[in-house]
């Protein structure tokens, strides 16, 4: 019922997983993955055990094709899965039980391996597995290039309803719930699209939560480059043109602060009240006459 796809970037060391599936909320099944362990997908007619008890094994020493193999032999029901991992070393296991719904496969390629079950036709592991190393970008977009592919293939033979993107640092001491990246789509006509729509967003996301830190340590000038560029990603995002105004004003720049300011009042008109909340406890001068001039309480 599900088509995802399992890598590991040797560039950076990032391992992560990818899955559409014409299903509720995939990614509470599907994805996992820990940094510097590993990444798991498990489908079909799924035992989601192999996901945490995957990743178990691998924090154990064991490489991706001895842990999947070591959970094969105990389970009765291997026909029916289709299960594929990725180790900090870029080693890739898959397995497709005889059991699995036409068409079903897997197929791999140096740190990365492409499955599905339940397609329409048997190229989509195939148009995975090129469209993700064919494209040069970060891990997360590559997974995401691979889902692309696999719908331009027909996909699930069912239809589409969730997707899910799970992305993990290389480094084994992050703490092992931390993600870099961490997208669910539980409910959508065009779950891979939308999931796309919102990596690009999380970039955008990224660049403010940077712009923020150098905020924070009074860097207002690269706060402003910074907070700029996130708008850039994401123009339509008010949340993004409050803090770039705020950090454009901190930078001196006020007519820009201004004009992003009202950018931001006319998708929320109470963001000049949350200025005036975010000043009382310290994050913003508590200068009445400041924030009348930069963002008065009523428009201008």
């Amino acid at each position: 019922m599900t088509y995802s796809i399992v890598a590991r970037d040797p560039k950076s060391g990032e391992m992560g997983v990818a899955v559409q599936t014409d299903w509720f909320a995939v990614g509470n099944v599907v994805t996992w993955a820990e940094p510097g362990v590993g990444a798991v997908a498990t489908q079909s007619f799924a035992e989601v055990s192999y996901g945490p008890l995957g990743l178990d094994l691998m924090r154990g020493g064991k490489a991706a094709p001895e842990a999947l193999r070591a959970l094969l032999a105990g389970d009765a029901g291997e026909a029916l899965r289709q299960v594929a991992m990725v180790d900090a070393s870029g080693g890739v296991a898959a397995h497709t039980g005889a059991g699995c719904v036409d068409a079903a496969g897997n197929v791999a390629g140096e740190g990365v391996t492409a499955q599905a079950n339940m397609m329409e036709r048997d190229t989509v592991w195939g148009a995975m597995l090129n469209a993700f190393q064919e494209t040069d970008e970060r891990l997360a977009e590559r997974l995401v290039a691979a889902l692309v592919a696999a719908e331009g293939e027909g996909g699930d033979i069912r239809g589409r309803q969730s997707a899910a993107l799970l992305v993990v640092s290389g480094d084994r001491s992050k703490p092992r719930w931390a993600k870099e990246v961490d997208l669910r789509v539980d409910e959508h006509i065009d779950p891979v699209g939308e999931l796309k729509r919102l990596l690009h967003l999380h970039r955008a996301y990224e660049r403010l939560e940077h712009g923020s830190d150098l905020a924070d340590s009074g860097n207002f000038m690269a706060a402003a480059d910074e907070l700029t560029a996130a708008l850039n990603l994401a123009r339509e995002d008010d949340q993004i043109a409050f803090w770039a105004g705020l950090a454009l004003a901190g930078a001196a720049r006020q007519q820009e602060a201004k004009e992003l300011l009202e950018l931001a009042r006319a998708a929320n008109p109470r963001w000049p009240l949350y200025l005036r909340r975010l000043a009382a406890r310290g994050r913003f001068p508590d200068d009445p006459a400041l924030m009348d001039a930069l963002f008065p309480m009523q428009p201008r």
